[in-house]
């Protein structure tokens, strides 16, 4: 059977992260092509692979033939309109998180993929994790019974650009990072969020206070079977890469993720016990980045809906948006208030 081709819309650092996996190690995929507006970016990606193709406007990537689906990784602000071209083109369609930066474009962009009848894909690579996979098949074998309580934590080594940080590009620490924590909570639970309230600062790069943004968010979560939850997301974490999760059911306690990444301590008279931590995103989900891209290969070739719905997506948004007025209210905000 021949390889699907893939095509990347933007290549920045997300970007070049896909594109690297769809050409190197995605077995039923080939990476055909790359489209970026700034010039120097997409000459220095295809220098370095000949066989791709490079395409200053997006519009003539969804064009080439070659091509059966596309990676959207351009900034939040712009996934509507590529969402919707490449939905007018016929092509299979993978979305970096967050889909929109507003629920009426995620609908717009929902209703455009159903009416073109082209599969579409979310990226909640933590869906694909193995650490999270494990601890959601014994949550459904009832090993500690019914989740009652979870945490969810995703700490950042440092601040993101000023320019990246400004929620009128991202969203924003909450509906940029926090969504994440959002779509993992609801997975874990296997409840709807009803209600959130938010409390943030930011006390290490107050800079970000001047384009709208905050380096630190606490989240208190109800779900709508009563079930309790707390998102933290930080850009302070100097020390590295701190991803994690703990489910509280009736019956035990799932605790996910690593803090350490190499299996050596060092244990001296001088220094005491130390260990080295991750580094950041790419060295703790690297697999899982590859392994939702491969699923998205694998539902295109063989017709089958992703595991990541556009429901679950749309579900994340709307409680990170939830969160977000939260922080600007000062108020319990209700999911159903933000339609």
């Amino acid at each position: 059977m021949a390889k699907i081709g893939i095509g990347v819309i933007g290549i920045g650092r997300m970007g070049q992260v896909y594109a690297s996996h769809v050409a190197s190690q995605i077995e039923d995929a080939t990476l055909v092509a790359v489209a970026d507006a700034y010039p120097p970016t997409l000459e220095a990606f295809t220098a370095k692979s000949n066989s791709v193709k490079g395409y200053s406007d997006y519009h003539d990537l969804l064009a080439d033939k070659e091509i059966q689906g596309v990676i959207v990784a351009t900034s939040t602000s712009t996934h509507r309109d590529v969402v919707l071209a490449a939905a007018a083109a016929g092509k299979a369609i993978f979305c970096e998180k967050p889909t929109a930066l507003t629920l009426a474009a995620t609908d717009e962009m929902l209703t455009a993929v159903h009416k073109a009848g082209v599969m579409f894909q979310v990226g909640f690579m933590r869906r694909f994790d193995k650490a999270y996979v494990e601890a959601r098949r014994q949550i459904d074998a009832d090993v500690i019974g019914q989740p009652i309580v979870i945490r969810s934590i995703g700490r950042d080594p440092f601040r993101t650009s000023l320019e990246f940080a400004n929620p009128a590009v991202s969203g924003g620490l909450i509906v940029d990072m926090a969504i994440h924590d959002f779509d993992i909570i609801r997975w874990m639970m296997g409840a709807e969020v009803e209600r959130v309230y938010t409390e943030t600062a930011s006390n290490v790069y107050p800079e970000l206070l001047e384009v709208g943004d905050v380096d630190n968010a606490m989240i208190s979560v109800r779900f709508a079977n009563n079930g309790l939850g707390n998102v933290e997301v930080s850009r302070t974490a100097g020390y590295g890469y701190d991803i994690r999760c703990t489910v509280v059911g009736t019956k035990g306690t799932l605790e996910i993720g690593y803090l350490q990444e190499t299996p050596v301590l060092t244990l001296t008279k001088d220094i005491g016990v130390r260990h080295d931590v991750v580094p950041y995103f790419k060295e703790r989900f690297g697999p899982a980045y590859t392994k939702q891209i491969e699923h998205f290969a694998e539902c295109l070739r063989d017709g089958k809906p992703p595991q990541v719905t556009p429901t679950d997506a749309r579900a994340a948004l709307q409680v990170a948006m939830a969160a977000t007025v939260s922080q600007h209210e000062q108020r319990v905000v209700y999911i159903n208030e933000i339609q």
